[in-house]
C-alpha cells in the first residue's frame, strides 16, 4: 500500500513553509536549497510560493493535488515539513493534515488508510 502522501500534496499547497535561515545556509550545514527560499525577516525564510500568495504552493512540490505528489527536495526538506505527520500515520489524527485535505476537497485520512504494522 503506497504512503497516502504520495497521492495527496495538500499540505504543500496550503501552508506557509517557514524556517530559520540557517536551514538554508550551506556553510552552517543547512540542507534546504537557498535558491528555493525567500526572506521573511532577519531570522526566517520561507519556501518560495508559500509566503505571500493567497493560494500557497511550495516551489518544490511536483503534484496534481489528490492524485499524485512528490517533493523535489524530499531528503533536503525543511524541519517544518518533517514535523507535519499525516493523519493516523502514528496512531492519531493530525489537525494540519485534516485541514489541508479539506481545503483541497479531500476526505480526512483514517486509521484504515494505513496498513497494519507489527509494532
Amino acid at each position: 500500500m503506497p504512503h497516502p502522501c504520495l497521492s495527496c500534496g495538500a499540505c504543500c499547497a496550503t501552508y506557509r513553509v517557514s524556517l530559520h535561515w540557517s536551514e538554508s545556509e550551506p556553510a552552517l550545514g543547512g540542507l534546504v536549497p537557498p535558491e528555493l527560499t525567500e526572506r521573511i525577516d532577519a531570522h526566517q525564510v520561507a519556501m518560495q510560493g508559500t509566503c505571500w500568495s493567497k493560494q500557497p504552493r511550495c516551489v518544490a512540490l511536483d503534484a496534481d493535488i489528490g492524485v499524485r505528489s512528490a517533493c523535489r527536495i524530499h531528503p533536503q526538506r525543511p524541519q517544518a515539513c518533517r514535523d507535519v505527520a499525516a493523519s493516523w500515520e502514528f496512531g492519531a489524527a493530525s489537525p494540519q493534515c485534516d485541514k489541508a485535505r479539506r481545503t483541497h476537497g479531500l476526505p480526512a485520512l483514517t486509521a484504515a488508510d494505513w496498513p497494519l504494522r507489527d509494532d
